[in-house]
């Protein structure tokens, strides 16, 4: 009888037992799986590399590539933004509801000057007008911090919608050289606001704060000359130098028409603050909103404050720093300071077509 060549087929025997070696092995691969995801281990296999997050005192962009773990302090949005790249808009912060309205943008006004005039009264007033938003405070970038580049600026900026204006206050900005320049290569349509005082009072003003945190400096009158019996003046001392206007107005007009620059009467904002507002509204294209409404007299510090609002409990006055009562000085050298300044006023009255009455 021949034999067949075809095998016949497996017992049922040995079906069996294959089929239980394969259920057991696959039961054990899905128990170690298990086991590994509920440790909140890794299944073995490629390292996934990035790049490091970028910070603030980062000096190189590209480092030793580590893994793509957030690093501390980042968003959980994601990675670093680029130099021109905004956040995305983040909610109030109490679970899921609505995003924050508006973006941050580069200002399109500043008040630029001067230190002592009556900047931080401008501002304040200013920011209860609801189409503005201003940083409160003084970000110093054109004249500190301009390394730091445009994005590191637009950051410090609160978010406003389309229909809003940006501003930010630095009166340091008017005696930095470089400041005009930087400005216009930001935006050249920049509106400008500077708050001017008499030169004498505002020097006294600058030298009582300065005395505040220095007590053992030299006197006012030792600092002011370098000769007084010639009646030489000491233009290198900041106090001095910074109420020759004229002077450092010059540098701003190189760049800036005067169109673009609203000067306040630092005098006229103590006695009159809603005209003197109502003109800075004006300057700004928006609408009439702060009037004699928002303010009242403060008789102890000697200047106007903001009525309590809607949204504020309580009136709103500057703070202790301001409305100090000013150091004594000799009347004569009161006098030869006016002497000093008068020309470089009436110079600064015929600049700007705007005379300030300080003679």
């Amino acid at each position: 009888m021949a034999l067949s060549g075809r095998a016949g087929p497996p017992s049922p025997r040995l079906t069996r037992r294959f089929l239980f070696i394969f259920t057991l092995s696959l039961s054990g691969t899905y128990l170690c799986y298990s086991l590994l995801r509920g440790a909140g281990g890794a299944l073995p296999g490629p390292e996934r590399r990035c790049l490091p997050a970028r910070s603030a005192g980062a000096k190189k962009l590209l480092q030793k590539s580590r893994s793509c773990g957030r690093e501390p302090g980042q968003p959980a949005w994601g990675g670093p933004r680029g130099a021109g790249q905004e956040a995305p808009l983040a909610g109030n912060g109490s679970g899921p509801g609505p995003a924050k309205l508006g973006s941050r943008r580069l200002p399109q006004a500043l008040i630029v000057g001067v230190k002592k005039g009556g900047t931080r009264a401008v501002l304040e007033f200013i920011r209860v007008h609801p189409e503005v938003r201003a940083v409160g405070t003084e970000p110093h970038f054109f004249d500190r911090h301009y390394e730091r580049g445009l994005a590191w600026y637009r950051s410090l900026m609160p978010r406003t919608l389309s229909s809003q204006i940006t501003m930010e206050k630095t009166p340091s900005y008017f005696v930095t050289k470089e400041a005009p320049r930087r400005i216009f290569n930001m935006s050249r349509d920049t509106k400008l606001i500077v708050v001017v005082r008499n030169p004498v009072t505002r020097a006294i003003s600058d030298y009582t704060q300065t005395l505040s945190k220095k007590p053992d400096i030299p006197t006012f009158e030792g600092l002011s000359f370098q000769n007084r019996s010639l009646g030489l003046v000491d233009t290198s001392w900041n106090a001095i130098r910074i109420g020759m206007y004229v002077v450092h107005l010059q540098s701003w007009l190189q760049y800036f028409p005067l169109s673009q620059i609203h000067f306040v009467s630092g005098e006229k904002l103590i006695t009159d603050p809603a005209g003197e507002m109502g003109k800075v509204q004006d300057f700004l294209g928006i609408k009439r909103v702060i009037t004699d409404k928002h303010f009242y007299f403060n008789k102890t510090k000697g200047f106007p404050c903001l009525k309590k609002t809607e949204s504020s409990t309580f009136p709103r006055c500057l703070g202790k720093s301001k409305g100090r009562t000013h150091v004594q000085i000799d009347p004569e050298v009161i006098e030869q300071l006016r002497d000093f300044y008068r020309p470089y006023n009436i110079k600064f009255y015929e600049t700007v077509g705007q005379d300030f009455r300080w003679e």
